[in-house]
């Protein structure tokens, strides 16, 4: 990571793990869905628990200038994580889909907003928009879809970073390319989808996750230089499929499509990788 900034020409991307990314924009720090707790769990002794330690300790973060929250899930919004970052980055902006600010509050966020799809919101001379996905939310047996799920887009003058949240293949990202991009880069999950017959509507395999890169560049050409990191792996064992197989299927299909290795980033954790603009 680049502390407490990075160059204003740069871009670097920070495999924390799982779908928690410290993307830096030029001077802009920007944090997706942190959890740091051991357990994808709101339990501490039961459910998903980390095969490997975060990326960087949460004392060593730089500034956070924003959060991204795509949903309620607990292996994307973890209450302790969100707790500690209420308390050791108490400036940081929060961005959140439609209901999901009280809960957010709740745990000491004092600056939260809320986004509708395709609603966009200024930062200074930056943006942020809320884009769609194909999941769902739920944090007990009784609130299935009571709040909003979503990806967003980071535009700022180094570069616009897409990040698709959790989500199936959907028909909208070629919108969102066409609308808010070109990306320079995209953070896609490419795990947790197996079994394929339970997981399709709501998690991409590598096959789907090379596929909405391609759609989000659709409309205006998929130039050399536009970068997938692939997210939603290889951190907790949520699912079926072996826990390395996604990076392996996503590179088999990534050279299917004949695109460019060098632009395909699957980053191990704490792993820092930037391009200049």
């Amino acid at each position: 990571m680049r502390f407490p900034r990075a160059p204003a020409n740069e871009i670097a991307v920070t495999w924390i793990g799982h779908s928690t990314l410290l993307v830096q924009l030029g001077s802009l720090n920007v944090l997706t869905d942190p959890i740091w707790s051991e357990r994808a769990s709101p339990w501490r002794a039961i459910g998903p628990r980390r095969l490997v330690p975060p990326g960087a300790p949460i004392e060593a973060l730089p500034p956070i200038d924003l959060v991204l929250l795509s949903h309620n899930h607990y292996d994307h919004l973890d209450a302790r994580t969100v707790r500690a970052l209420a308390a050791s980055q108490p400036d940081a902006h929060w961005l959140v889909p439609l209901r999901l600010s009280n809960l957010v509050k709740s745990l000491g966020v004092r600056d939260v907003v809320e986004l509708d799809w395709w609603d966009e919101h200024r930062l200074g001379d930056d943006s942020v928009a809320c884009t769609p996905a194909r999941h769902f939310s739920a944090r007990t047996p009784l609130d299935r879809n009571r709040t909003l799920w979503c990806g967003f887009v980071v535009a700022t003058t180094t570069g616009r970073f897409f990040y698709a949240g959790d989500t199936g293949f959907h028909p909208e990202f070629e919108r969102i390319g066409e609308r808010f991009g070109p990306f320079a880069i995209s953070a896609i999950p490419i795990g947790a989808y197996e079994p394929r017959w339970f997981m399709h509507p709501v998690h991409l395999n590598p096959d789907e996750a090379v596929m909405a890169f391609r759609s989000l560049h659709a409309g205006g050409g998929l130039a050399a230089g536009r970068v997938m990191v692939g997210i939603h792996w290889g951190t907790f064992r949520l699912t079926d499929e072996p826990i390395l197989e996604p990076p392996r299927r996503t590179r088999e299909a990534w050279e299917r499509a004949g695109l460019a290795l060098d632009d395909l980033w699957v980053l191990a954790h704490g792993e820092t990788r930037a391009m200049g603009r």
